[in-house]
């Protein structure tokens, strides 16, 4: 049961992810929270069809009614529990995504929310889940009272109401070099892309779960080259890439430089704040959430925009619970989660960049010239792995090797510390066994280098 993770079930297939576990698992779900319509939905894993036919019978024998997308991104699972409005379906009272994201093509794994796209956590049933699986406490409905199953697609309704979030006038004719990574996304990304003045041209874009030019997660540096070198060799003015599931969005300059999601969330951050101010100039000033890891360059953008800026736990599960308190109109991760208030609080791969084709083209300047002088005024390390086996004694050490000359230290989400001109968040991954470390300065790039080199000698000994 090590698959069950602090907000989702990731794990590799056969030894913990099999359909016997799937159809206890949907069963289970499905008892947590007295489930009558539940969607469901699966990445395009080898193993994610067979995955989702398991935990459909699951609810279906707890007396739970099935609505299957089918191939789907995470996205629109939020979507359809949360914004869907249909006469002819009812509303659902949960949903799952089979999926594994980024992890390599032998692992799989759920994601759960509840009805209104409220996630479902550790704190928040993932556990209760868990127990009734071990206690072997499996349902069997009679045979009148199971659930129905019933393919459905809500695709059209879901690409109309992300197209209505933006303004689509404004979008110039730009050329744009597209990269799902043989995930889910090109479909998607397709559709919007007939309603839009741009030229899309795309590679890696047919669905292949063997991933035959590598698992999507352009947030490793490794995977970056192929989408770069097609960016400089198309002449885009943008380039895109996703995740597997396309919760995520990554972007590069038309140089093929990809630029670092921490610049993205201040640039969002930005354009969020200008559209609540234009709608209505006397409002209340509106919340950004902002997670722990990189932080000085979105606190100031947020203040120069007007806004107040709030500090939150990394995770989707923190920070969509932590965004519905504050009422945020968007919140950011620098590994590219980007979350907005008129997308449920949840996190989106297709708004980022329709939002920032209409930044570029209301001001005419490319990705390059939007982030130039953020990225010299906060230089940042970028994120960086370590796999180690006593992640808290190292994080105690380096406590203690620095806590006479911090100005600020923070546990929120592992270890921050702030000095005058540095800082740096050091903290455990909750979905692998890696140790992951940040560090950004103030208009001091060769500071960052350095303090990162004896930051990294201390994780490293």
């Amino acid at each position: 049961m090590d698959c069950f993770k602090a907000y989702d079930i990731r794990g590799k297939i056969d030894s913990e992810i099999t359909p016997n576990f799937a159809k206890q698992l949907g069963n289970a779900f499905s008892r947590e929270f007295n489930l009558k319509n539940c969607c469901i939905g699966h990445d395009i894993r080898l193993s994610s069809p067979e995955l989702a036919a398991a935990f459909s019978e699951g609810l279906q024998d707890a007396g739970t009614n099935v609505f299957d997308l089918g191939v789907c991104g995470s996205e629109e699972i939020y979507f359809a529990t949360s914004l869907f409005n249909s006469d002819k379906y009812p509303s659902f009272d949960g949903g799952v995504i089979i999926t594994a994201s980024h992890n390599p093509p032998e692992y799989n794994g759920f994601k759960f929310v509840r009805g209104g796209a409220i996630p479902v956590s550790k704190d928040s049933g993932l556990l209760n889940i868990k127990e009734k699986i071990l206690n072997q406490t499996y349902t069997t409905a009679e045979p009148n009272l199971k659930g129905k199953y019933t393919k459905i697609n809500l695709r059209t309704s879901y690409i109309n109401y992300l197209l209505s979030l933006i303004d689509l006038k404004s979008i110039k004719k730009l050329k744009i070099l597209a990269d799902p990574g043989n995930g889910c996304a090109g479909e998607v990304v397709k559709l919007l892309a007939k309603h839009l003045p741009c030229e899309f041209i795309f590679i890696n874009e047919k669905p292949d779960g063997t991933f035959p030019n590598g698992v999507p997660n352009p947030l490793l540096p490794e995977n970056r080259a192929l989408t770069a070198k097609a960016v400089k060799e198309s002449g885009a003015d943008l380039g895109l890439a996703w995740d597997g599931d396309f919760d995520r969005c990554f972007f590069y300059t038309a140089k093929g430089d990809f630029v670092e999601g921490y610049y993205i969330v201040g640039l969002l951050a930005q354009t969020l704040l200008q559209k609540a101010q234009n709608k209505n100039s006397s409002a209340t000033p509106e919340k950004i959430l902002y997670d722990t890891r990189l932080t000085w360059n979105t606190i100031d953008m947020v203040k120069e925009s007007g806004g107040i800026s709030i500090e939150g736990r990394t995770g989707h599960a923190f920070m969509k619970d932590q965004m519905r308190r504050e009422n945020a109109i968007y919140g950011g991760e620098m590994s590219a989660h980007h979350y907005f208030r008129a997308f449920s609080f949840c996190d989106s791969g297709m708004l980022p960049w329709l939002y920032l084709l209409e930044l570029m083209s209301k001001t005419a300047k490319s990705l390059e010239e939007l982030v130039e002088e953020r990225v010299a005024a906060y230089p940042c390390s970028g994120e960086i792995n370590r796999k180690v086996d006593n992640a808290q004694a190292i994080m105690t050490k380096i406590q203690a090797r620095f806590e006479a000359q911090a100005l600020k230290t923070s546990f929120i989400d592992g270890l921050s510390m702030e000095f005058k001109d540095w800082r740096f968040n050091l903290r455990c991954s909750n979905t692998e066994p890696l140790l992951r470390l940040n560090v950004e300065s103030r208009a001091d790039y060769a500071l960052m280098q350095k303090r990162t080199k004896e930051l990294l000698a201390l994780i490293d000994v």
